[in-house]
């Protein structure tokens, strides 16, 4: 591994022209040292059907959510195929995201600035995606958005209501829908519920889509439990492509007509069920040992051997995500201590109401650890928590075209 030595990116977006956060050595980097490995060893996961996605865009991968918990399902799915077309920053697939998940920093994986944007993923708004699609990017999008993630364990496997937008876009601009059916997710946090005025609640005051019980308040107890997640074995599998003009024919919208919202959300109830009937099909098949304890202790002995146990293991994952964005910017310790000093607030994961001395750490503390010495809009600018809009901030043109 290589360590970089450059300095931190610019407090805030260029003030006009295009902009790119997406980091292809520091996505690289995550991947192999942090993310990698955990998908490999612990959710020993698997894609399914590949080869069926078309190596260039347009092109929308429609993916179901689950879990109840921290979006790992979807951030394993990202760069599982990423690492399937060789790491190449143009074969990088553009995941569509909820805002939550920029407004907060809890909402960011282990407070970790900006990543979702740095990993390649662009804001969900309904002008982002489509002028995604004008440029001819794979898009994953997921059309049960939040409430997909938050249904809790007892509606596991239920697809929830899809929206619309992606039956819309896709007939618009005649690209396929290809259904992603993710197997096992919903057992990464099985003994989670969820109550909608609570939820309703933590949305207006936290900006958090909804609050896991009871796990969540083990969380607010120690911080490294909000993100914890078992060891499910997850599988992805690839289905054949969705005609989504073909659809809204069915439901009477002839081709090259734009759906009204009626005709649109009978388009999308009719994707949604067949994707249901798919979905139920391949969790008989898949999903019998959720977990598959043979295969995970296999996949810890081999952790175990390659020095990767602490990074594998959900108690190593603070570390390794944080460690991994500051060593892209500082050069490396003299020694272990003074790499053991310089990242002592990673701590308060561990303490007991650790939130406080986290939060505090980063105020005090210079990039790469915190925003001192950085004004209020260039903090926020850096940690991301602004919604990027492309009709404002555009992407520049694709690296193998020579425009948009």
């Amino acid at each position: 591994m290589t360590q970089a030595t450059m300095a931190p990116p610019p407090a805030a977006a260029p003030p006009g022209g295009t902009y790119e956060p997406f980091d292809p050595a520091y996505s690289r980097d995550l991947l192999q040292r942090v993310i990698g490995p955990v998908a490999d060893f612990y959710f020993r996961a698997r894609v399914i059907g590949a080869e069926k996605l078309p190596r260039q865009g347009p092109l929308i991968v429609a993916a179901n959510h689950s879990g109840t918990a921290f979006p790992y399902d979807a951030i394993v799915l990202d760069f599982s195929l990423w690492r399937r077309d060789g790491l190449r920053p143009e074969a990088k697939f553009r995941s569509v995201f909820e805002k939550e998940l920029t407004q907060v920093w809890w909402m960011r994986p282990f407070g970790v600035d900006n990543l979702w944007r740095r990993g390649g993923g662009v804001d969900m708004t309904f002008d982002n995606f489509e002028r995604l699609l004008q440029r001819g990017e794979r898009v994953i999008y997921y059309p049960e958005g939040v409430p997909g993630i938050g249904k809790g364990f007892y509606r596991r496997y239920r697809l929830q209501r899809f929206r619309t937008s992606f039956v819309r876009l896709a007939a618009r601009y005649d690209v396929p829908v290809h259904p992603v059916y993710v197997v096992n997710g919903e057992w990464v946090m099985p003994y989670h519920a969820t109550f909608p005025p609570l939820d309703r609640l933590m949305q207006r005051l936290f900006h958090v889509p909804f609050l896991p019980l009871p796990a969540g308040v083990l969380a607010m107890i120690f911080p490294w439990m909000w993100y914890l997640a078992l060891p499910a074995h997850l599988t992805f599998v690839v289905g054949d492509p969705i005609d989504a003009r073909a659809i809204l024919r069915d439901v009477g919208v002839p081709d090259g007509e734009e759906p009204d919202r009626a005709a649109a959300d009978r388009a999308a109830h009719r994707v949604r069920r067949r994707m249901q009937g798919e979905l139920d099909r391949l969790v008989a098949q898949y999903g019998r040992q959720p977990y598959d304890w043979t295969s995970l202790k296999a996949g810890l002995h081999n952790a175990g051997k390659r020095a990767m146990l602490r990074r594998v293991l959900p108690t190593g994952w603070p570390a390794s995500f944080i460690r991994n964005e500051r060593d892209h910017f500082r050069k490396p310790a003299r020694n272990w201590l003074v790499g053991a000093l310089r990242d002592f607030d990673l701590a308060a994961f561990y303490l007991p109401f650790g939130w406080p001395l986290l939060s505090l750490a980063r105020w005090l503390r210079r990039p790469p650890y915190g925003y001192r010495g950085l004004s209020r809009a260039e903090a926020r600018v850096r940690q991301g928590n602004f919604i990027w809009r492309l009709c404002e901030r555009p992407l520049p043109p694709r690296p193998d075209r020579g425009r948009d």
